[in-house]
């Protein structure tokens, strides 16, 4: 984990403009009113046991809550935040607005704080899509209001 450099990305998001439409950035993804910056993502793998899919998730949770400290120490505690109720309100057909919605897809909870001053959240999370896939470690910036 190379944090120096996860915390520079971190505060360009915070300082940067949106994008006006949907989309692939230097970083991520982002849209209007977010941006989403892929900090870390392991390697493709898939083993039959799952050791290694579970002990690459367990790290990638480390990599978090370690650069959920150096953030605590600016901005103080995070929110820990669960989207598990905002996947179910999306499958449920409800409107969701983005990152939210997305995000709820393929990261179970988030690391969030309102740092003082912005209008802007950050949150961190850890991201897997499906099992067979790659662990990410995201960072997102965002005005949209968690739901």
């Amino acid at each position: 984990m190379d944090i120096a450099r996860f915390l520079a990305t971190i505060d360009l998001l915070c300082v940067r403009d949106f994008p006006a439409a949907h989309g692939r950035t230097d970083v991520g993804t982002g849209g209007p009113g977010y941006l989403i910056a892929e900090l870390q993502t392991s390697d493709d793998f898939w083993e039959d046991d799952g050791t290694r899919r579970e002990e690459t998730g367990t790290q990638y949770e480390y990599d978090r809550d370690g650069l959920t400290e150096r953030l605590t120490a600016r901005w103080g505690p995070p929110h820990r935040v669960s989207l598990a109720s905002v996947l179910d309100r999306t499958l449920g057909e409800e409107d969701i607005p983005e990152p939210w919605a997305a995000l709820s897809g393929h990261v179970p909870d988030l690391h969030l704080w309102r740092p003082a001053g912005t209008e802007r959240w950050l949150a961190l999370g850890v991201s897997q899509w499906d099992k067979e896939l790659s662990f990410q470690l995201l960072a997102v910036v965002t005005e949209v209001d968690p739901p």
